[in-house]
């Protein structure tokens, strides 16, 4: 992802927060040297610094069977809005689009229930716990044939994330002055992403201010 410095995230902490609160992300690959993208919700996770992501894909979904062979791209995507130059001091400025966006590589490995009932169990409450926690005790009370049937159906993986990059796209290039009007602007528009882009350059002046 090309990031300007102005535009750099390396905070791991800030950037897998940001990725728990948009999990649901685009899963990128190469399959027959052409790019293959499967939209589905990760489980991000931590542990001993190292950053792991969870999931998993219909077993009739090609994606998987690179899985173990070659880097993967999993892209987490936030609130986005359009700047207008009018709200520049100076005129001759050009429209932009402000954005906040992680990317996360790694090779993901493979999950089956042929190969670990254990690890697919482990990997099924894991995505129930953080995505419907209620619905937890049905499902390890439906019987045993249809739940065998489901996990079958699927492939599920674990990738350790090697590479972590972040974006932070919030007028950090413009004047100080230039980045609350822009902000403020945003605050007052009708559009949620705006108000959520608006909200996320006010925190990261009063941060600025606070170093």
């Amino acid at each position: 992802m090309y990031i300007p410095n102005a535009f750099r995230e390396e905070d791991t902490e800030k950037l897998v927060a940001f990725m728990r609160a948009n999990s649901f992300a685009t899963l990128v690959s190469v399959h027959n040297h052409l790019p293959i993208a499967s939209h589905i919700p990760l489980v991000v996770t931590v542990q001993d610094n190292v950053v792991k992501l969870t999931g998993h894909l219909a077993k009739a979904n090609p994606h998987w069977q690179v899985f173990g062979e070659i880097e993967s791209l999993a892209i987490f995507t936030g609130p986005h809005a359009y700047i207008s130059p009018s709200l520049y001091e100076k005129r001759e400025s050009v429209p932009t689009w402000n954005y906040i966006a992680v990317h996360a590589y790694g090779v993901p490995e493979i999950i089956t229930l042929s190969d670990s009932r254990e690890l697919m169990d482990k990997m099924i409450d894991t995505m129930i716990d953080t995505y419907g926690s209620d619905y937890k005790s049905q499902w390890h009370n439906l019987s045993d044939n249809f739940r065998e049937g489901m996990m079958n159906g699927i492939v599920g993986f674990e990738m350790i994330v090697t590479r972590l990059e972040g974006k932070y796209k919030l007028s950090q290039n413009r004047s100080q002055n230039e980045q609350y009007n822009v902000a403020h602007a945003l605050l007052q528009s009708a559009d949620p992403n705006a108000q959520a882009i608006g909200a996320a350059m006010q925190q990261n002046l009063e941060t600025s201010e606070q170093q």
